[in-house]
């Protein structure tokens, strides 16, 4: 390879063929606000809250030292190769189809999982608590609204379907700087729960419970690049809105996890409920009151300005599962017509640009997860939630330990291609960014498999997760569906046998020169 010209890549005859239905609708200030919506989940606040002051600890300090590697790496990646389908694309190229294809399984699979699991079940939870409950049977009803309003809206066309994310960062902005405004409110008027400067000094055991966590909430910078071929200028906008989201992210996050602190004993704070208590408790200053058992009830105004704060957390929790079901289904359905799934998946709606069939697929998928959680869980929603949580977030962990070396295998089997941005610090400077975020990804998915990894009591993990003296019950319940995925990979790949078949020469630098005439035009 002597010139950018000469690097090519070889793709099926489907890949053009899908590819001709996209159209470029995604320009800067879409793509920011789709990374605040992507990378700002108000679901796990309350997780990180629940460590206690060590949790702001250890956000800030993986904040520094993965969320930091991983927007530069994800620039450069984002900018050298791109493709429609994104992380999948990087990590064919760096390690072939077959690994590739049971990535692509576990990336797309954990959003399903998330979006039918921790997510409808945690909007459940605010409606039933500021509004009313539904009862038994409304649950499903509104469980089902839920996720086929995120799955019909991750359908619509990206020139309109783009402002549900836009829309939904600017809830989230507008929602968390309001709390934490109501927490000083809250804190000049009944005094803070405060906590001693040793409270942040950090140990190994908060350490490895939080590090799961923390690594889910950080990660989907690459999902803009899933939409490659619809950005309007990929290697420009990309490396200008990672870098502001992450640092408007960390924002977002540590704001709220410090508010939350202040105002409530960490006793108080759970995994499901702890920043809709917390958003309880501080609205009171508009009208309400605490009981001395800690239980806030809202009266007049405050119960006006809560209900408000509600809807707003139950409508950014749904625009996080749009997001990701648009950029999960659309790696999906590239790696189907690229050989690597079904072909009848990687279908692109000539209506509207987008993987109907693909999405259909993770509605259904999230309806499953749904009524196995209504159904067999005995109303055990802590339990269910943190069983569910953990898989989700594993096959994520999972999905990047092949995505995160792409960017320092590439370096060295496609030197030639052109990169509009590199890591600063040349090829070993790019090689460390993969081996630490990868490390990252794996200490992640091992305290994901293993609670407790590494420390003197393992049980207490398995006990805060509603697991308590039961090991292989909880092993079993992540790696049975764990192997199933991976063997769904595998299918997936023989199904694209055909596809493979009838495969064309392509030059990596097409999309530059496309994105120059549309510079220029």
């Amino acid at each position: 390879m002597t010139s950018t010209s000469e690097v090519v890549d070889i793709v099926p005859e489907a890949a053009a063929e899908e590819s001709a239905k996209l159209r470029r609708h995604f320009g800067r200030f879409d793509v920011f606000f789709f990374l605040i919506c992507t990378l700002v989940g108000l679901d796990t606040i309350g997780s990180v809250a629940s460590d206690g002051a060590q949790g702001f600890t250890w956000l800030i300090f993986l904040g520094v030292v993965f969320f930091a590697p991983y927007a530069l790496l994800t620039a450069e990646l984002g900018t050298t190769y791109p493709a429609e389908g994104g992380p999948y694309v990087w990590t064919r190229l760096a390690l072939g189809r077959f690994l590739a294809a049971i990535n692509s399984v576990m990336y797309w699979i954990s959003n399903p999982l998330w979006l039918g699991g921790s997510l409808t079940i945690t909007a459940l939870t605010a409606f039933n608590q500021f509004f009313f409950n539904v009862g038994s049977f409304g649950k499903w009803i509104f469980a089902l609204l839920f996720i086929w309003i995120a799955v019909c809206s991750a359908i619509m066309s990206l020139d309109k379907g783009k402002w549900l994310p836009t829309i939904g960062a600017i809830i989230r902005i507008t929602l968390l700087s309001f709390f934490v405004l109501t927490v000083i409110i809250y804190a000049a008027k009944h005094g803070i729960h405060g906590f001693g400067a040793g409270s942040f000094k950090p140990t190994y055991a908060i350490f490895i419970a939080a590090v799961p966590v923390l690594f889910f909430n950080y990660v989907g910078f690459e999902l803009p690049s899933t939409a490659g071929e619809e950005l309007k200028n990929p290697q420009r906008d990309v490396p200008f809105t990672v870098f502001r989201a992450a640092v408007t992210s960390v924002l977002l996050y540590g704001g709220p996890v410090l508010a939350i602190l202040l105002v409530l004993p960490t006793s108080q704070v759970t995994n499901l409920g702890g920043f809709i208590e917390a958003m309880k408790t501080v609205f009171t200053v508009y009208g309400g009151h605490v009981t001395a058992n800690g239980t806030a009830t809202l009266t007049g105004f405050g119960t006006v300005l809560g209900d408000i704060a509600a809807a707003g957390f139950i409508l950014a929790l749904l625009t996080s599962g749009m997001t990701w079901i648009m950029g999960a289904d659309r790696a999906q359905a590239v790696a189907c017509y690229d050989g690597c799934g079904p072909r009848r998946l990687g279908v692109i709606s000539e209506r509207f640009g987008t993987p109907v069939a693909m999405n259909f697929c993770s509605g259904v998928m999230s309806t499953i997860v749904m009524a196995l959680a209504f159904i067999l869980t005995s109303g055990s929603a802590e339990k269910y939630f943190s069983a569910v949580l953990d898989i989700s977030i594993s096959t994520t962990t999972i999905s990047y330990l092949m995505i995160f070396p792409a960017l320092g295998i590439l370096r060295y089997t496609m030197p030639d291609v052109r990169r509009p941005y590199r890591v600063p610090g040349g090829r070993w400077v790019a090689v460390a960014f993969s081996v630490v975020t990868t490390g990252w990804a794996l200490l992640a998915t091992i305290a994901l498999l293993w609670p407790g990894f590494g420390t003197s009591d393992p049980g207490s993990a398995l006990a805060s997760l509603g697991f308590g003296g039961q090991r292989l019950q909880f092993e079993l319940s992540q790696f049975i569906p764990l192997g199933l995925f991976i063997l769904l990979g595998i299918g997936f790949y023989l199904a694209g046998t055909q596809t493979r078949a009838h495969m064309v020469t392509v030059r990596m630098d097409e999309h530059d020169e496309q994105l120059g005439a549309a510079a220029l035009a």
